[in-house]
């Protein structure tokens, strides 16, 4: 029921799409001149998106502001964005800037122009609107990172108190209850800063009541609305729990928990790069089992890290095994899911190195390969805590047949129903407790504190490699945070390719061959540079980089200069930005008609670098 609740909220609506929009096509076409001004501009996406309050903006040839109406989404279609003109527009180039949030909840924008009647050269730089405000992503960040965070130690802890069922639960609480809290007001904060977020606005918009209200419609909103819920019946459930602790059946508690953690981390699946793109059935379901995986190993590795700490030896020789075959488990899991959403979210081996979504995934596996190498230290002194218990159970003689009807024995019936819930203390127990389970004895009598709990060097050796794997944990969940905020590698390809309008268009194309004189990849090659629109006034640059291998390649640094020889006038320097895959900038102000040198710089080392000149005509 809960499952089918969260569902209906998150999936209302739900349909396949691109992960990050793409702008497909504009209404007029980006660069045209058109005769008679037309009534709107529609944008269409290769995704549905959600519109703001400010999702258009309108500059004419004066750049000043043009009165538009509201944005909406044309003919009901929600792959598209229309804003309605006023009834007579003045000759000129008009630049359009929008502003939209795509299907996994991440905002997108851009810009592009058309000319009614003629084009008009532009004389200085339109504000198109507010940019990514820095304070504002910093706060939404942080907030993101403390969530994930504090979710796997949610369901990692709870986890490791059902499954493993250590006798003392009691130094489980304190980080149980910080989780929660944790998690909830990051998901209160997260949703105040939603709109502004959205918006690229400051921090202080999150007052905004009508912000507010948009968010609480939107699926970004809704999920976490759905996350606040699942947490109070969460609070519920473990406060129960911890009252009713002897009469909750094990399974009952294992089928409760396993529901609630499925259904928090669905709240993550269905607003981010899971609930868009190719195969969303199966990318949301590997994404809610990667999130429980990982909250059961790395948030159990600190609920173990404080069992060693408290816990008494005898404990440990039970508890520690079962965590090491949960762990693998985890992580086995892990290995397969993010394989999958690798491929899913990378779409080629080569954009591994060539995009910042690839580069960070790298990152990421770098960061899970140390914690593996770690894992499989700590599994030595986890063998070695084990061994007595080992050593026991190959010592038990066989079973004595009993008459039917007699009271079964051994470890089950000693337990009993709620043994090791999150809650149960297990002060209860005696001191015979080992033979009150039907533990067996050494030859020589009872098993002395030194057989069962071993070397105290081993516990503290074990307690140390924890630590480290949960410092490891820490930051590859950083990691994460920032690779679920990234541009997907296959969606940057596709919107490359399905979207040459409403960013560079390839008006002016110009080939720059390069060698540096090195024998790399990097070392020669040629960057295709596309001008648009190649006339005077603002204008954009892009510039991609390919290796000998016709491959992309990143390199450390791309520079474009323009000077006019003929009116001694530059160098201008474009200042072109790193956007992950290519090189661009939107505001190149080439004041004058004219034969232009353009010197293109590429640096692929600290030391290797080329400077090519090639011509660019630019038209008045």
């Amino acid at each position: 029921m809960l499952l089918g609740t969260v569902l209906v909220l998150l999936l209302a609506g739900a349909a396949p799409a691109s992960a990050h929009a793409a702008l497909r096509s504009t209404d007029p076409d980006d660069g045209s001149v058109v005769q008679r001004a037309p009534r709107h501009v529609t944008l269409t996406f290769t995704e549905s998106v959600g519109l703001l309050d400010d999702s258009f903006r309108v500059f004419g040839p004066d750049q000043r502001r043009v009165h538009t109406g509201e944005a909406t989404h044309a003919e009901g279609r929600s792959d598209t964005a229309r804003i309605g003109l006023p009834g007579k527009l003045a000759e000129g180039t008009y630049t359009v800037a929008w502003r939209v949030v795509s299907a996994d909840s991440h905002p997108v924008s851009g810009a592009f122009s058309f000319s009614v009647g003629k084009r008009s050269a532009t004389t200085g730089q339109i504000d198109t609107g507010p940019a990514e405000d820095p304070l504002t992503r910093g706060l939404y960040d942080a907030a993101r990172y403390l969530a994930y965070l504090a979710a796997a130690l949610l369901v990692g802890t709870a986890a490791f108190a059902l499954l493993c069922r250590p006798a003392h639960t009691s130094p489980l609480r304190r980080p149980l209850v910080a989780a929660w809290w944790t998690l909830l007001g990051s998901t209160a904060v997260l949703l105040l800063l939603r709109a502004p977020y959205e918006a690229g606005t400051g921090p202080a918009a999150a007052f905004d009541a009508s912000a507010l209200g948009r968010t609480l419609t939107g699926r970004p909103g809704l999920a976490l609305l759905a996350r606040l819920l699942v947490l109070l019946l969460t609070a519920a459930f473990l406060i129960g729990l911890s009252r009713r602790r002897d009469t909750v059946k094990r399974p009952v508690a294992l089928a409760i928990g396993t529901a609630l953690a499925t259904a928090l981390a669905l709240t993550w699946a269905a607003a981010e790069h899971a609930s868009a793109g190719i195969q969303v059935p199966a990318a949301m379901t590997s994404s809610v089992v990667h999130l429980l995986a990982t909250g059961v190993w790395l948030g159990g590795l600190v609920a173990l890290l404080l069992t060693l700490r408290r816990s008494s030896g005898d404990d440990l020789v039970e508890v520690v095994p079962r965590f090491s075959r949960i762990a693998f488990a985890s992580v086995t899991v892990l290995a397969v899911t993010g394989l999958y959403q690798s491929w899913r979210g990378l779409g080629s081996l080569s954009a591994l190195s060539g995009t910042s979504y690839g580069r960070l995934l790298l990152a990421k596996l770098a960061g899970v390969a140390v914690l593996l190498l770690v894992a499989g230290y700590s599994r030595r002194w986890t063998a070695r805590i084990a061994a007595p218990a080992v050593a026991a159970r190959a010592a038990v003689p066989a079973p004595v047949p009993q008459p039917v009807g007699a009271p079964a024995g051994g470890r089950e019936a000693a337990e009993g129903p709620g043994t090791g819930e999150p809650g149960t203390p297990g002060e209860a127990e005696s001191d015979g407790e080992s033979e009150s389970r039907g533990e067996p004895e050494s030859p020589g009598g009872p098993a002395g504190p030194g057989a069962r709990s071993g070397d105290p060097g081993i516990r503290r050796r074990l307690r140390r490699s924890v630590l480290v794997e949960v410092a490891v944990a820490a930051v590859v969940l950083m990691i994460t945070t920032v690779l679920t905020g990234t541009l997907p590698s296959r969606a940057q390809a596709e919107a490359a390719q399905q979207a040459p309008v409403g960013a560079l268009p390839p008006t002016t194309e110009i080939t720059v061959p390069f060698d540096t004189g090195t024998d790399s990849v990097t070392g020669s090659g040629k960057v295709l540079v596309t001008l648009d629109p190649a006339r005077v006034g603002e204008n954009g640059v892009q510039a991609v980089v390919y290796g000998s291998d016709m491959g992309l390649v990143a390199v450390p640094e791309v520079r474009v200069t323009f000077t006019l020889p003929s009116r001694e006038v530059g160098p201008i320097d474009a200042e072109l930005a790193d956007r992950g895959g290519y090189w661009s900038t939107n505001s190149v102000n080439l004041p004058l008609a004219g034969n232009w040198t353009m010197k293109t710089t590429v640096r692929v080392s600290d030391v290797d670098q080329v400077s090519v000149e090639r011509r660019v005509r630019v038209e008045p």
